[in-house]
This record gives structure tokens, sequence and C-alpha cells, in this order.
């Protein structure tokens, strides 16, 4: 079975932050940090992982992301500070 993730990149702890979805997490955090991918993220230097959820396909993952996207900011923190209290940049953790 292939999963599906919705995960948010930051350049620091209460940076600026991105939603973004995805079916293979580490090939594309990979792509944020080293700068491959033109826009958002490369001009706002978005190379931490911060936070990702696991989704069954990619129906529901899309549904996620757009869900969170119309959050508030701080409702974005709150699910970061859940899960990753101390912002710790979580590509070593799926990268290994």
């Amino acid at each position: 079975m292939r999963f599906s993730f919705v995960y948010l990149m930051t350049n620091q702890p209460n940076g600026v932050l991105y939603v973004g979805v995805t079916s293979d997490l580490v090939r594309r955090v990979a792509q944020h940090r080293s700068g491959l991918i033109e826009g958002f993220t490369k001009r706002y230097g978005l190379k931490t992982l911060v936070w990702f959820e696991t989704h069954q396909d990619i129906v529901a993952a899309i549904a996620r992301e757009k869900e969170i996207k119309h959050w508030t900011r701080t409702r974005k923190v709150r699910l970061i500070h859940e899960a990753n209290p101390a912002w710790h940049d979580m590509w070593p953790d799926i990268s290994a």
C-alpha cells in the first residue's frame, strides 16, 4: 500500500509556514531542502520539516491539506506544538 502525506515546512521556529502534500515525503522534503522547487518554499528558505501526517490515499491527503491551508496561523502552530513542541527538524527521522 502506498501512503500519502500532508506536511509543514518552516525556516525557523515560529517562522514562515508552508503546507504541502505528497506521496513521497522523503523525496519531496529533499527537494525543498536542496532548493530544487521554485516558488514559495525556495523564496523563504523553508527547509525544516516540523510536522507531517500519513494518509491511506492521496485524495484524503489533499482534502486534509486544503483544510489546514484555511486554518489560522495560530491553529497551525498549535498543531506543530502538539507533535513537535521544540520545532525539531524531522528530516533526520524520515531520511534514515
